[in-house]
């Protein structure tokens, strides 16, 4: 289903949608104002997978020494490119587990622009496009920091293209974790036999994951996605749709000191 917000953007100049975007994209999800938490400091690589508008890419430029951002949407990848701090290089291609081509699914009516194009066809996907593919191992990334991953289903395949970083670097990674797209359990556990452990931010101080209770959270909610941009970042806007996982190696913490009266700091999500 189109959202109104996504009708009203096909009538306004890109760059102003995409802008607009990025300005309000840490309203919906938050852990975007949270990059201290994320991002460690003195990061030489951090790679956005999945770039969009940029709401990512951008912040990680001031953060990180280099940024690459992976995006398979042509026209979104050449955006990227004239927008971009001069640290930010663009890859215009869908990351996975192999190099090649393959099709890159979106809704009818959709050229990318929502944000949920991806190489797994689900039931809202209606035409594909032919795109290159790369691995993130097959990039010559070094110093790799931190990783975000939001494939719309192809996480699992841009992780195992990615095990040599992974092993070597031992990067952060936020990962983009939805139940009604795919299983959680698999990536949570391939993650786990490389050392790394879940955290979730579902109000203001980390949690360790639980993936059922995350899984309930997200039948609770599913709603919200139904909902456009502009309405889930509105004041009193109702729950929040937790669908991502910040993914730290070899014990590493998440700034959990942040407790604060009310949060469930005795459970995880």
């Amino acid at each position: 289903m189109t959202t109104a917000t996504a009708r009203v953007a096909r009538c306004l100049p890109t760059r102003l949608v995409a802008a607009t975007a990025r300005l309000l994209y840490p309203r919906c999800e938050p852990e975007l104002s949270r990059l201290a938490d994320l991002c460690p400091p003195g990061c030489g690589t951090a790679v956005d997978v999945g770039g969009w508008y940029g709401p990512w890419t951008h912040r990680l430029a001031r953060r990180a020494r280099r940024v690459v951002t992976v995006e398979p949407v042509p026209h979104l990848a050449r955006l990227l490119s004239a927008t971009a701090p001069a640290n930010v290089r663009v890859v215009p291609a869908a990351a996975s587990d192999r190099r090649g081509t393959a099709r890159l699914w979106l809704p009818s009516g959709d050229a990318g622009d929502r944000g949920v194009s991806s190489l797994v066809r689900r039931d809202i996907h209606a035409h594909a496009v032919q795109v290159p593919c790369v691995t993130l191992d097959g990039l010559g990334l070094r110093d790799v920091g931190f990783i975000k991953v939001d494939v719309d289903g192809n996480e699992p395949a841009v992780l195992r293209g990615a095990r040599n970083i992974l092993t070597r670097d031992r990067p952060a990674l936020f990962v983009e974790l939805e139940s009604r797209i795919q299983p959680i359990a698999p990536v949570v556990r391939f993650l786990a036999d490389l050392g790394y452990a879940g955290w979730v931010l579902p109000s203001r101080s980390w949690l360790p994951l639980d993936p059922r209770i995350l899984e309930a959270h997200q039948a609770r909610t599913s709603y919200v996605v139904s909902h456009g941009l502009l309405r889930r970042v509105l004041p009193f806007r109702g729950p929040r749709y937790v669908n991502s996982v910040l993914f730290l190696p070899d014990g590493r913490r998440p700034c959990v000191t942040r407790f604060r009266e009310g949060d469930r700091s005795g459970r995880g999500l």
